[in-house]
């Protein structure tokens, strides 16, 4: 990978409910590249040198430009989590969205927030300036605050059960869904599409397309490969293998879904190290 350096780990102060992960990455001294962002129904909170933005959920691939010496820091949301920082925002304002932190939370919050990470030194781009902080320090700043907002907020109980269900390979169809929940159809399509960014038919689209790609690209097969080795060690499962496990109907229906979701074929986007701006699993290099 060069100079440029991706990590991330569980939230050490946010609740791992609502939050996937704490991240950073540091392209230092690197040429600049291109990062394939695919859709994956999160909303991150980010730091960089343009300073602290929102990230809403993406409805279509895009490529987002990574100069030579960016370093990064974020919080990942799980899909339908991001009212812990949006509050009463609907994730569908945001859809394919990058804004500043300050419009969603406020211009005093979000001064609070970046007056935080400036209290102190720390290093930048390999050298030591006072009143910044590196990706490190900022990503786990950005943990705390998230977890400051936890008091008051309620998270929606039937939409966390409503992306569980919709993440399984069957899925489930909306009127036994919405029987389920004991809401109407209507109601459940609603606070689905608020929370997430798009409605329940689309988000199991995009949950199906993410656990195939993640479990191809584990390795965890049960024959052979499709010419090379997962990020597990093993082969890469047969494309059928694959559509079979995720539940699409065939090897033609997961090709179909990959190219609609990453614009790419199943076997180039495997040989891709997928992640979102900054992020190991929503978008790869492109250069």
């Amino acid at each position: 990978m060069g100079s440029s350096l991706y990590a991330e780990r569980p939230p050490g102060a946010a609740p791992g409910r609502q939050v996937a992960c704490v991240w950073v990455r540091r392209n230092a001294a690197g040429p600049a590249y291109g990062q394939l962002v695919v859709p994956d129904g999160c909303v991150d909170l980010v730091w960089s040198a343009a300073g602290l933005e929102v990230v809403g959920p993406d409805r279509a691939p895009r490529t987002v430009p990574v100069p030579g010496g960016a370093e990064l820091a974020g919080v990942r949301f799980r899909p339908g989590a991001a009212g812990l920082l949006l509050g009463a925002m609907p994730a569908r304002e945001l859809c394919d969205l990058q804004v500043p932190l300050a419009e969603v939370v406020g211009a005093g919050v979000a001064e609070r927030l970046a007056e935080r990470l400036a209290e102190q030194d720390g290093e930048w781009g390999g050298e030591r300036r006072a009143g910044l902080r590196g990706p490190a320090e900022v990503a786990a700043v950005l943990d705390i605050f998230v977890a400051a907002r936890v008091r008051g907020w309620g998270p929606d109980r039937a939409v966390e059960r409503a992306v569980t269900l919709l993440g399984r390979p069957e899925g489930a169809r909306l009127p036994d869904l919405a029987a389920e929940l004991g809401l109407s159809e209507r109601q459940l399509r609603r606070r689905v599409t608020d929370a997430v960014g798009y409605g329940p038919k689309t988000l199991h689209a995009v949950l199906r397309f993410r656990r195939a790609v993640a479990w191809a690209r584990s390795g965890d097969g049960d024959g052979g490969g499709v010419g090379g080795v997962g990020e597990g060690g093993g082969a890469v499962p047969e494309l059928a293998q694959v559509a079979a496990r995720a539940g699409y109907a065939d090897q033609a229906h997961l090709t179909r879904e990959v190219r609609r979701w990453s614009g790419l074929s199943p076997t180039v986007l495997l040989g891709r190290a997928a992640a979102r701006p900054g992020q190991a699993g929503r978008t790869g290099r492109t250069d």
